[in-house]
């Protein structure tokens, strides 16, 4: 079947240039073109739209209430943004619904391509209703030390962004909801950043203020509603910042380019994003998973298929494409259990991550981390098995000078 895409813009002559420019995707698209927010929302009543691009500044209805709409009416629609750069304060508005944005004037080709990569990415989950589910994520829950300290850091009369990023640095959930918005061309970038403390620089304090205090792009954790087999965010947190600091160390140590060690230092701390995902918006799921993984000592990977019909590592990366995250990481989030399915050989953060986990999580009997097994089938071909030793010393040093 061909897929949908609705292109929405009050300006007729920008909806001629993309009906021409695109013309060439007719075969694999079908493409509806409405010139307001209400004409959109009267066809998406109609037909089934996989993706919609819009404007945000138009008459009458805005890109943004139309996206809250449509996200709300068609939780599985991937919604793109391609607005203006003066249309900033708007922009937050639509955060919560939008999965990336794009910049006016934006050439066809890059929406050509923004759109592919985006349609690709549900081959990662195939189930619908868990698609439309990762597509409605507007949050996640961050740590709530955390939370605090940021806000308390961007209400004050004076803000060190050095230090708002090393606070982002730490969480999950802020990292790649930061990661979003700043590798999205809409703040011109022009190149992916993995760095949050770049991250934050390059989006400034008064941006920074408008997403965490105006648009809620995070969420404090409760605990009443995350009390799940077991599952702790806590416990969650601290995993990850291990298979984060490792991950570095192993990248650093076979002599990795800087982007490749900030790659794997990223990938490792958003791993596990997707049991986030799970665990918070599938409860009842995730109590009758943990119960199969510690009563039947099913194995992880299975039992989650069994139970989600999808494993965490793919919800996560899925969650991560959307929001426009490079594709190194997109790949060692979906593949850290199965390295494999990459498809290729040799270092890469996928490999990084995928040793420090398995390294990290060996002796752990938390419900949230639960062993993970080595590919050595991998690794051999990789060239990297005999470096195993080397890497399981570093992580002890890691452990003894954390005390």
């Amino acid at each position: 079947m061909k897929s949908r895409i609705l292109f929405v813009d009050d300006e007729q002559h920008l909806l001629d240039g993309l009906k021409r420019s695109l013309r060439s995707q007719r075969d694999v698209w079908e493409m509806a073109f409405a010139a307001s927010a209400e004409e959109a929302l009267q066809l998406a009543a109609e037909n089934h739209f996989d993706v919609v691009v819009s404007d945000m500044r138009m008459p009458g209805m805005n890109g943004a209430e139309l996206l809250e709409r449509l996200s709300d009416s068609y939780p599985d629609m991937i919604r793109l943004v391609l607005s203006g750069h003066s249309d900033e304060a708007l922009i937050l508005k639509a955060v919560p619904y939008a999965h990336q944005f794009l910049s006016k004037p934006c050439d066809a080709d890059v929406i050509r391509q923004v759109i592919i990569r985006s349609l690709k990415l549900k081959s990662l989950v195939a189930d619908e209703r868990m698609q439309a589910l990762v597509s409605q994520i507007r949050s996640l829950p961050t740590l709530p030390k955390l939370y605090v300290e940021l806000t308390n850091l961007l209400n004050a009369d004076r803000v060190s962004v050095q230090r708002v990023g090393e606070v982002i640095g730490q969480d999950p959930a802020m990292v790649s909801k930061i990661l979003q918005m700043v590798n999205s061309a809409f703040f011109g970038v022009g190149h992916h950043i993995s760095n949050p403390v770049q991250a934050a620089t390059m989006l400034g304090t008064e941006t920074l203020r408008g997403l965490v205090l105006s648009a809620g792009v995070f969420m404090q954790f409760d605990p009443k509603t995350l009390n799940v087999g077991g599952f702790t965010l806590e416990a969650l947190h601290r995993h990850s910042l291990q298979v984060s600091r490792l991950a570095r160390a192993i990248a650093e140590s076979v002599g990795a380019e800087k982007q490749v060690v900030e790659d794997s230092l990223l990938a490792g701390l958003l791993h596990d994003i997707g049991k986030l995902i799970l665990v918070q918006s599938l409860p009842n799921e995730y109590q009758q998973f943990f119960d199969q993984v510690n009563d039947c000592k099913a194995e992880l990977l299975e039992a989650e298929r069994a139970v989600f019909r999808v494993d965490h590592g793919r919800v996560g990366a899925y969650l991560l494409g959307l929001w426009a995250l490079p594709d190194s990481l997109v790949e060692a989030v979906a593949y850290h259990h199965e390295p494999q399915l990459s498809e290729h050989f040799g270092f890469s953060p996928l490999l990084a991550v995928h040793v420090a986990d398995a390294i990290t999580s060996v002796n752990s009997s938390d419900a949230a981390v639960i062993p993970a097994g080595l590919d050595m089938a991998y690794l051999e071909a990789s060239g990297v098995a005999d470096r195993l030793d080397e890497w399981r010393e570093i992580y002890h040093r890691q452990l003894t000078e954390a005390g």
